[in-house]
């Protein structure tokens, strides 16, 4: 079993350099017996870098989710299984995911609290993240009401903690946000991750996050486009 570091890393900013075993070669890529790399998912990029082991060493793209965690490379035929490696992830990489899906805690939240809109979609690209939005009247959408609110939040210096909660504290608690895709994860994990910014959002996530909002700049909406029925898509920088 793949011991996943990257869920009890926190903050999720700077992670570090780690040892760990080649457990197996596939085409395109490898698995590692332990990794603090973060797999795309959840509209987070995954984490890139460089595997080496012996003087030798290889790119790794966007690492992959699965029941184990795949680290393509570029070249899998310098490597054995049983190689002891060093994997240094791209921090400048990694940090501005973190501070994106972060600051989109703090946008959907905020959106849910003005308007009642769900966040039914979200992506983070190279500089932008785009939220989906649903709204009971969408009529009622202000960016540049929600941009100051949002950025007003961010210089609060709320502090991000996470939990690690059963399923039905989760699903009773009052507060809770987004549990609507619960029902995917099977029914045999029965402690999930939750992720508090203080006095502003609650909610199940395996994302990375900061330790603090002030660490995330200013967010500033670049378009809001129909999506349909009571949908409007949101993108920021």
């Amino acid at each position: 079993m793949q011991e996943k570091l990257h869920l009890k890393q926190h903050p999720g900013i700077n992670p570090p350099s780690f040892e760990t075993t080649i457990s197996e070669i596939l085409d395109g890529g490898i698995y590692l017996d332990k990794t603090y790399c973060y797999p795309r998912g959840g509209g987070q990029p995954g984490d890139r870098g460089i595997i080496s082991t012996g003087g030798k060493s290889s790119n790794f793209g966007e690492v992959l989710s699965g029941e184990k965690i795949l680290h393509p490379v570029q070249d899998t035929e310098i490597f054995s299984e049983g190689d002891n490696i060093l994997c240094e992830i791209d921090s400048v990489w990694r940090n501005k995911n973190t501070m994106m899906h972060t600051a989109q805690h703090v946008f959907s939240a905020i959106a849910n609290d003005m308007f009642k809109a769900e966040t039914v979609g979200n992506q983070i690209s190279e500089s932008t993240t785009r939220i989906d939005l649903w709204f009971p009247d969408r009529e009622l959408f202000d960016a540049v009401e929600i941009s100051t609110q949002v950025n007003d939040i961010l210089r609060s210096g709320a502090d991000v903690l996470i939990h690690q909660w059963s399923r039905n504290e989760i699903l009773s608690h009052k507060n809770m946000r987004h549990t609507n895709f619960m029902d995917r994860i099977p029914s045999s994990v029965k402690i999930l991750r939750v992720v508090e910014i203080e006095g502003i959002d609650l909610c199940p996530c395996a994302g990375t996050h900061v330790g603090n909002i002030s660490e995330i700049p200013p967010i500033s909406i670049e378009s809001v486009r129909s999506k349909g029925s009571g949908k409007l898509r949101v993108t920021y920088s």
